[in-house]
């Protein structure tokens, strides 16, 4: 059984202050050169990125991006780039998976 699809929402502020929407999901999976990207900078230049993993495998660095449109998604890649990275594959999001609640039946 699939868990229901759901439209990844808009976070609101928690300070009540008007911003942006930021519509517009994406993660982005990132190689860095020779040397290392820095997550705090980039986190701290861009309020796009949400969230960021460090991976072993083909990417090095995995960002969660909440951007207001295809111009800041195009902003963030090429800032990413002269940051130093080497390679750079977006993929935008376009649902949410959440497991349904496990029903628990009593057994026969």
């Amino acid at each position: 059984m699939t868990a229901p699809l759901r439209l990844v929402p808009d976070e609101p502020d928690p300070a009540g202050r008007a911003r942006p929407a930021r519509a517009l999901h994406a993660i982005a999976r990132i190689s860095h050169g020779p040397v290392p990207l820095d997550f705090d900078r980039l986190a701290a230049e861009f309020p796009a990125v949400q969230s960021g993993l460090a991976l072993a495998g083909e990417a090095d660095l995995e960002l969660r991006l909440a951007c207001t449109g295809p111009e800041e998604l195009r902003t963030i890649s090429t800032a990413l780039y002269r940051a130093g990275a080497a390679k750079v594959r977006v993929d935008l999001v376009l649902r949410a998976l959440t497991p349904a609640p496990v029903t628990l039946r009593p057994v026969p």
